[in-house]
């Protein structure tokens, strides 16, 4: 084999491996896609139950009103961290790889369901609002929703893990980072009396 003969043998092997090399990247790069999406649609799920439960609040809060009038900064306070949770859940679903946005929903949740725990704390001391009829319906539906959220939050949880581990390994670390695929943030309550779900029961 002549000289120019190990020229084109070298040049058509280095363009085999950079084909491979190629379609390798493009291959991490679709599955990385994919993940992503998948967590994406699994905090959707998240964001369709955080919604049914702030849409319930109101009505929780006009049903124990006219009974707990003069725990007027409670329910205030309920009312505001629902609007701030909706904006910060607003702000997350728009773009779910956003780990600071994710972290600013699961706090401003958090605080939601501190000010639903000692709204709940408060109205065991009301009677009136154990037999009422409309509060034993926001309270199931509350409770049904809140497992609801609880199911959801662990298959994001799940999803963000397989994403995670897929962008970390060997080799597809050395495409992540340039291809844009930040690491996924966990649906994840720091404080431990947070990680409790909210208590809607009388007993």
């Amino acid at each position: 084999m002549g000289s120019t003969g190990v020229i084109l043998a070298v040049i058509g092997g280095f363009l085999v491996l950079l084909v491979i090399v190629v379609l390798y990247a493009v291959s991490i790069y679709n599955g990385l896609v994919t993940m992503r999406n998948r967590f994406g649609n699994a905090y959707s799920q998240i964001d369709v139950q955080l919604k049914r439960r702030y849409d319930l609040i109101p009505n929780l809060v006009e049903t124990v009103k006219g009974v707990m009038s003069h725990e007027r900064e409670t329910l205030e306070a309920v009312i505001q961290a629902r609007n701030q949770a909706v904006a910060a859940g607003k702000t997350a679903a728009a773009d779910p790889s956003d780990a600071a946005a994710v972290q600013g929903a699961v706090a401003a949740d958090a605080a939601l369901s501190g000010t639903l725990g000692r709204l709940f704390a408060l109205t065991e001391a009301y009677p009136d609002l154990k037999a009422s009829q409309n509060m034993t319906s926001l309270q199931e539906e509350l409770s049904s929703t809140e497992n609801r959220i609880g199911f959801a939050r662990q298959a994001y949880n799940d999803s963000v893990m397989q994403y995670n581990t897929a962008r970390e390994v060997f080799p597809a670390v050395l495409f992540a980072a340039s291809f844009g695929f930040k690491e996924g943030a966990y649906w994840q309550i720091e404080e431990t009396a947070e990680r409790e779900n909210v208590k809607v029961s009388f007993n």
